[in-house]
């Protein structure tokens, strides 16, 4: 009986659904994606941090101090450049759970107005059935009285 019932909301409900999972997927992506560059990011820092540390004060000639410099600059470049990306992909990550999280709530209503409208029709067919039951007693207690009266 209800298939009939509410065809044009169980299509709506049918793109919801397709929606909120593409979305979810997005999701799930952004969050792997942030996950990686946070993780690079956060190599790169220890990479930096343990070639800062590792001459360990011993003199060296000016050349040698000229590379090891110009290496820490452009390591300490990159891992500025890996924050940027995990921000970026932390903003993009937000913007995804926004969009999901929207799209859940859509979905949710239109599978809040099919239970209603579900309930509803239950409740008119109890109310139907138990009228029937009402009148099938009404009329064999009116034979039964006929018959005694005779």
């Amino acid at each position: 009986m209800s298939a009939r019932h509410d065809r044009g909301l169980r299509a709506v409900a049918r793109v919801r659904e397709v929606r909120e999972r593409d979305s979810r997927i997005g999701l799930q992506g952004a969050l792997g994606e942030q996950r990686e560059r946070e993780a690079a990011a956060e190599r790169l820092a220890d990479g930096l941090a343990a070639q800062c540390g590792g001459s360990g004060g011993s003199l060296v000639d000016g050349a040698t101090y000229l590379a090891q410099r110009t290496m820490l600059q452009a390591l300490a470049g990159a891992v500025s450049a890996a924050r940027s990306e995990a921000e970026s992909a932390a903003v993009l990550s937000a913007a995804a759970t926004a969009h999901w999280q929207a799209d859940h709530a859509r979905l949710s209503a239109v599978e809040g107005l099919l239970e209603s409208r579900a309930d509803q029709r239950r409740a008119e067919a109890a109310r139907h059935e138990a009228k029937e039951q009402d009148d099938a007693a009404g009329r064999q207690w009116l034979r039964r009285t006929r018959e005694g009266d005779r």
